[in-house]
């Protein structure tokens, strides 16, 4: 696992003005608190190439917040950042790239009707991430509230056909846990769209990355472990 084969993209959630990590995306299990610059800042004076952004207000009611992510994209330089919570369109997508992200994270309204995840392809390309975020097996919607009914390996599938150029793939029971990654997830995700996977959830060690990395997956969305300690900030650079 080489620097330039493998990313470790540290993630900075948040929840009204603060940046917190949740415990299985569970709004009311509020594991870690800090302030959302000082956050970025310090991620990006350790190396990161990219920032995973997440406003957790705007996953769970549907609007975007483009006056924040403008202001964590100037503290986050050099590094980019990647934005994701309340797209519900291209059009929201894109006032988030004009506020300075570098790439865009979507999952509810790409899942939402038929032809919705070819249209935000033909619009956002591979400024485009496509989030399928699971419990269960099956894959959650607005802000993880909601079952979509669908199977991840489905809509990895769909992800390919489309022409999406990268997954994002979330063991939701295992976030914020601290309890190591689901590898048959990540690895059905990665076999069933033969795309580019970010992995997230539960990432806790060192042999952790490693094993992620064997599957094939070309980097990991980390939150807990570094805020805590248990994964060092130099393999961010």
């Amino acid at each position: 696992m080489t620097a330039d084969a493998f990313q470790v993209l540290p993630a900075v959630d948040l929840l009204g003005d603060e940046a917190v990590r949740l415990e299985q995306g569970d709004f009311g299990r509020v594991a870690a608190r800090a302030r959302p610059e000082e956050l970025v800042r310090r991620f990006a004076a350790a190396g990161a190439r990219v920032i995973h952004v997440v406003d957790l207000d705007g996953a769970r009611r549907g609007r975007i917040r483009t006056d924040v992510v403008g202001r964590l994209v100037e503290a986050a330089r050099p590094a980019k950042v990647q934005a994701s919570g309340g797209i519900r369109s291209p059009a929201d997508a894109e006032r988030l790239l004009t506020a300075g992200a570098t790439r865009v994270v979507v999952g509810t309204a790409a899942l939402a009707q038929v032809g919705a995840l070819e249209q935000f392809v033909a619009e956002l390309g591979d400024r485009l991430v496509v989030a399928i975020d699971v419990r269960g097996g099956r894959v959650a919607a607005r802000g993880w509230l909601d079952d979509t009914g669908f199977e991840a390996g489905d809509v990895a599938r769909r992800c390919a056909e489309a022409g999406v150029s990268r997954i994002l793939c979330t063991a939701i029971e295992r976030d914020g846990m601290l309890g190591g990654p689901d590898l048959d997830l990540l690895r059905e995700v990665k076999e069933a769209s033969g795309l580019p996977v970010l992995a997230a959830g539960g990432i806790r060690s060192e042999a952790d990355l490693a094993a992620v990395a064997a599957i094939g997956c070309e980097g990991a969305v980390v939150g807990r472990a570094l805020l805590d300690g248990s994964l060092p900030l130099r393999l961010l650079g």
